[in-house]
């Protein structure tokens, strides 16, 4: 599984420690949420004028939300594509320092993301099941039953062919099942289409077990 932002919030973050002697202080303004142009990876945007925060934290800052995406707020699956625009903040000459605001943009998204309409996703299998011609209605009926989106049909050499795209979750012990329904007469071979938003209901659910086994 993966996870996913939906919508843009924004959001200050001020990190603050004083303990004896030197303290860290860092203040971070930044807007997060997905990528527009829906591609993987941080696409960090540096809008920071007038050095009210200085060059040398910027870097830190990205490096923080770099880190903080490797486990979502949903149920620590990885965010696997996201945007973030710093515009405004600001710093003290003796207490900030790089880890200070490396921290801040940490914090801030652990507090940002659940705002910013958290998804779950999950892999999207494509499957294509060769067939004698009989066995359509049961193997199609079963692929439903799995979530399965039909993609077309087709016949080949005079079997059927039945393509359709599958929630991983809901392939497990596929080809045996396939082979019972068929007599053994059916193959299927499955590839890694894509990453897609799991249904709610089921999401509920998902996270729930997981937050329920740490």
């Amino acid at each position: 599984y993966k996870e996913m932002l939906t919508k843009n919030v924004e959001h200050r973050e001020v990190y603050k420690k004083q303990t004896g002697g030197r303290g860290k202080f860092a203040d971070v303004v930044f807007e997060i949420g997905p990528r527009e142009d829906g591609k993987p990876g941080l696409e960090f945007v540096n809008n920071i004028v007038g050095g009210v925060i200085p060059r040398e934290f910027i870097q830190p800052i990205e490096k923080g939300f770099t880190e903080a995406m490797k486990q979502g707020v949903l149920a620590g699956f990885p965010i696997d594509s996201m945007k973030v625009r710093i515009f405004h903040g600001s710093y003290h000459d003796v207490d900030s320092d790089a880890l200070s605001f490396e921290l801040a943009a940490r914090t801030g998204f652990r507090e940002a993301a659940p705002k910013a309409g958290p998804k779950l996703l999950e892999p999207i299998m494509a499957v294509e099941v060769v067939m004698p011609d009989e066995y359509t209605g049961p193997v199609t009926g079963d692929l439903n039953r799995r979530r399965g989106m039909m993609k077309g049909m087709d016949t080949k050499g005079g079997a059927q062919v039945i393509k359709a795209d599958v929630p991983l979750s809901e392939l497990f012990g596929y080809v045996t099942d396939l082979r019972t329904i068929t007599s053994g007469r059916g193959t299927a071979s499955l590839t890694f289409s894509h990453f897609e938003q799991v249904p709610q209901n089921l999401a509920d659910g998902i996270i729930a077990k997981i937050k329920g086994n740490k």
